[in-house]
């Protein structure tokens, strides 16, 4: 049976196209059911302290970025400068990047997530106050091996203390974000405490897990992210995800609609749930729930691009396209449609197409990396 798992992430949700399951029977369905997963307690979830850990050079770089003469002189823009400026091209985005503060820094790679959390600790270890925030964008998917990805957003706000002694150099505050355009756009976005970031890498990690078949582990992550953070809705939908491969439907059920108690216009639980009814053959309630949840998408761009991309996956290329530019005919100026589209002109032999799109995605791309991605793909198409 070809069914998607759709599992939420903060900066990813993952569907996948096929599962393989096996029937769990449980006469007292509950939101965690440690039976379902007796070795999960062989994997231990990161501690807050392991989560913002700094190593020595990480601290002197901090200290070096931030402090001006003295310790009572402190630099905020020059701590975000010094973040994106390490490498040749800075801090390189990567969505999969789910790591520690200490790791990140050594990778010198992040997701916004991680970003956040090593910048905190940096900003945290050179005495700047920092403060997390969650914002509130449309729906928004990508794709990673063989998985869409539908992506959440946080950011970090680094400001000097409010402090007599202290004297701030330049601005007294700075916003540290892949996506300068994120900053400036209207999306509203709400400050969240360090705890609910825990919970939120716990998630993703759980989803990591999830996507290796590692199913005691991911219960592990998802079960530590929900007991810390209960309104966290994306761990309920995991855990609704994780019991549906492994059979517990009547878990499922219960974790999802539990999510949607938190907040009933989250599509993406109530899709999960209509997936479930399918498996129990409940085709009129999934039916109902599948026409709302779309009726309510046709308008977002990347609704439309999700399902390109799916066909695109199949090789199924002219429809593909056909998804494509229903996306650009609602939002004309995302670098990732357009790329999307000049990949499947060149499978489809059109060069000419293939590279009117990918100039397109260039100067529609929000950073350098983007762009020189695209661009070494022009050059690729004109070599040929």
């Amino acid at each position: 049976m070809n069914t998607r798992i759709i599992i939420v992430v903060l900066c990813t949700l993952l569907v996948a196209c096929q599962s393989t399951e096996r029937k769990v029977t449980s006469a007292s369905p509950t939101l965690l059911d440690d039976s379902l997963f007796p070795s999960y307690g062989l994997f231990p979830v990161e501690t807050p302290e392991e989560i913002f850990y700094l190593d020595e050079e990480a601290q002197q770089f901090a200290e070096r970025a931030v402090y001006e003469s003295s310790a009572s002189e402190k630099n905020v823009k020059r701590l975000v400068k010094s973040i994106f400026g390490r490498s040749e091209h800075g801090v390189l985005y990567r969505n999969s990047a789910n790591t520690t503060a200490n790791t990140t820094f050594s990778n010198r790679a992040a997701n916004c997530l991680s970003l956040s959390i090593m910048a905190y600790a940096l900003a945290e270890h050179a005495g700047l106050k920092a403060t997390f925030y969650e914002v509130d964008i449309p729906e928004y998917w990508t794709r990673r091996d063989g998985f869409s990805l539908l992506n959440g957003h946080i950011n970090l706000r680094v400001a000097v203390p409010n402090e007599p002694l202290l004297v701030s150099i330049g601005s007294s505050y700075a916003d540290i974000d892949f996506d300068p355009q994120m900053i400036q756009s209207d999306f509203p976005r709400n400050a969240v405490p360090k705890e609910r970031v825990l919970s939120m890498f716990y998630n993703n990690k759980g989803a990591d897990a999830l996507v290796a078949n590692s199913y005691s582990r991911a219960y592990s992550y998802f079960r530590a992210a929900a007991t810390l953070s209960p309104s966290l809705q994306q761990s309920w939908v995991n855990l609704g995800v994780l019991y549906r491969m492994v059979g517990a439907y009547e878990q499922a059920e219960l974790a999802y609609k539990h999510a949607l108690t938190i907040n009933d216009s989250h599509l993406t639980a109530w899709e999960n749930l209509a997936i479930l009814y399918i498996h129990q053959e409940r085709d009129e309630e999934a039916k109902a729930i599948t026409e709302m949840v779309e009726a309510r998408r046709r308008s977002n761009p990347y609704y439309h691009f999700i399902l390109g991309e799916q066909d695109y996956d199949e090789g199924k290329y002219a429809r593909a396209i056909e998804h494509y530019q229903r996306a650009l005919r609602i939002d004309d100026s995302r670098h990732e449609i357009l790329f999307s589209l000049a990949r499947t002109y060149h499978q489809l032999g059109d060069v000419n197409n293939a590279q009117r799109y990918l100039e397109k995605a260039v100067r529609h791309s929000p950073n350098e990396q983007d762009r020189s991605r695209y661009m070494s793909k022009i050059a690729a198409l004109a070599s040929r």
